[in-house]
């Protein structure tokens, strides 16, 4: 069958943000860190997406996550694919998440697709000196106070919110106060498969708190929510190592089976839209070092815990902001995000968490200017 190629180009229209590049601050011993990123340097990355679907049974069919995001941390430029099947390029509507959906007739042979996206990136941190952040439009903050089918916004989300908010007058300490719940009470558990499944119900009627980013990230959005605080998460994939020598912070982007990562955003009154990721806190107390750090007051741990409220580092792409999707033309149920490949033939859906089994891989190469 001959190849299909095309390419989709994407409004790269953003607000560019001024300003040099700091000097970055390395580790200075195998304990005590130095985390601080600071926006001002655009980077350029084509990140590809290779899906070989081994020992076909019948008509396939196959989803791929596409950079959707541009904003004051990212430009979604374009993408090209090419693929021994019938491909275009679908949206899911609502949330404005892009994907790449590939039919296979139950006649090809060795069926693949091969996805490349460039994205340009920058690191993020908030001037909490400064609010000069337009305002955001009064039904986009509203949408993102909703519920979903993962985050629900009453009940014990909201009882738990308000426990935790108690004495906070203002959006940016509500926040705070629910960032540093979040980092206090949740801790990263290995054993979760992916980056956990985001039911936040039943993890505070379990009281079973322990999980991955899109556990810990999906409960501090939630909280937020309910508390009347706008948040969203931010679906992506870490691309290259940490500036700062933190190995758990890094993709390797020779291989990047497994380096999907879920960060949270939370508008804040005069700031904007503000980076958020305790779940990466997590991450570092309990996995940067052979020892569980089990305090925020440590040197591994602080700079991070400090840095990651109101940043990020800019070696990451985000795909989606995306809840409750419904794959096109899927018999499959409703995913609660979408940050994986997904595929399905008459046997039922793949297991997006074994690339191996569900073979796919996912590289990504920094373009230099």
């Amino acid at each position: 069958m001959t190849t299909a190629r095309r390419t989709f180009l994407k409004n790269t229209a953003v607000a560019a943000i001024s300003g040099a590049l700091p000097a970055i601050n390395f580790a200075q011993t195998p304990t005590a860190r130095v985390f601080a990123p600071q926006s001002g340097a655009w980077r350029t990355f084509d990140v590809t997406t290779r899906v070989d679907i081994i020992n076909p049974q019948g008509a396939t069919q196959v989803w791929l996550p596409i950079p959707s995001v541009n904003s004051d941390y990212q430009r979604s430029l374009d993408n090209s694919f090419s693929s021994n099947g019938t491909g275009q390029m679908r949206s899911d509507g609502s949330d404005g998440a892009k994907m790449l959906y590939v039919e296979f007739a139950s006649d090809v042979g060795k069926p693949y697709i091969e996805l490349t996206s460039r994205v340009q990136t920058q690191s993020r941190a908030v001037d909490w000196s400064q609010k000069t952040a337009v305002a955001e439009d009064a039904d986009t903050l509203k949408y993102f106070t909703r519920p979903t089918t993962l985050i629900p916004t009453d009940g014990i989300v909201r009882k738990t919110a308000l426990a935790a908010t108690q004495g906070a007058k203002t959006d940016v300490e509500k926040t705070q106060k629910i960032y540093d719940w979040i980092v206090a009470n949740t801790y990263r558990e290995p054993k979760v498969r992916g980056c956990g499944v985001g039911d936040i119900k039943t993890m505070l009627e379990t009281g079973d708190l322990g999980g991955k980013c899109a556990d810990l990230n999906a409960l501090f959005v939630g909280l937020c929510r309910s508390v009347g605080v706008p948040a969203r998460d931010v679906y992506g994939i870490r691309l290259v190592p940490s500036a700062f020598g933190y190995k758990e912070l890094s993709g390797n982007p020779a291989s990047l089976k497994g380096a999907q990562h879920c960060r949270s955003e939370a508008y804040l009154k005069g700031y904007g839209w503000v980076a958020m990721d305790p779940a990466d806190v997590a991450k570092v107390m309990r996995l940067e070092t052979a020892d569980w750090i089990k305090t925020t007051i440590n040197p591994v741990v602080t700079p991070v815990n400090k840095a990651l409220f109101g940043g990020w580092e800019g070696n990451w792409m985000a795909y989606n902001t995306a809840h409750d999707i419904a794959l096109p033309k899927s018999k499959g149920e409703v995913l609660g995000f979408f940050m994986y490949p997904m595929g399905e033939n008459a046997a039922g859906r793949f297991d997006p968490y074994a690339p191996d089994d569900f073979k796919y891989q996912i590289t990504a190469k920094e373009i230099k200017a």
